[in-house]
């Protein structure tokens, strides 16, 4: 894959990050949830080359990309957002625009923290493909995720 690709928490995407070309976002200290300092964190990786970046991003990452892509610019080729949450708006303002470049968000049906409209919300609001993954919960390593083909496939899609 020309440039470089950027994963963002979560066990299973360890493995993402640890493909050649592939770089960790650091992980602020949480919970509770630091927007702030996930979008810094971000900020940095992204803004460390001038390399096309793909972002990986599950869960409170997906909330990280977005707010980043509010507030910076940077040479973002596509982002995989895989199921993020449903967040009040009380606790985080997720911004609900168009994202400023292609994604790809993935939905599961039966997640516990998002409904399946939730889901297609965010993805329209977003400008994202949304791609129905079935009944895998928070497609997350407690509900027995390790390798995941089908996202590296998706990620080659972006």
């Amino acid at each position: 894959m020309p440039g470089r690709g950027v994963a963002l928490p979560d066990h299973w995407m360890r493995r993402f990050a640890q493909r050649p070309g592939f770089e960790w976002a650091p992980e602020p200290p949480g919970p509770p949830y630091a927007p702030d300092e996930r979008v810094a964190a971000l900020q940095t990786v992204v803004s460390a080359g001038e390399a096309p970046v793909v972002l990986v991003a599950h869960s409170a990452g997906c909330l990280t990309v977005a707010l980043w892509a509010a507030r910076h610019t940077g040479p973002v080729r596509g982002a995989l957002l895989v199921t993020p949450p449903d967040v009040p708006p009380d606790q985080i303002v997720v911004p609900r625009t168009r994202l400023p470049f292609p994604s790809i968000l993935v939905a599961s049906r039966n997640d516990p923290y998002t409904s399946v409209a939730g889901f297609q919300a965010l993805a329209d609001d977003w400008g994202a493909d949304l791609v129905d993954a079935g009944d895998v919960g928070h497609l997350d390593s407690a509900t027995g995720f390790g390798s995941w083909p089908d996202g590296e496939r998706l990620v080659a899609r972006l």
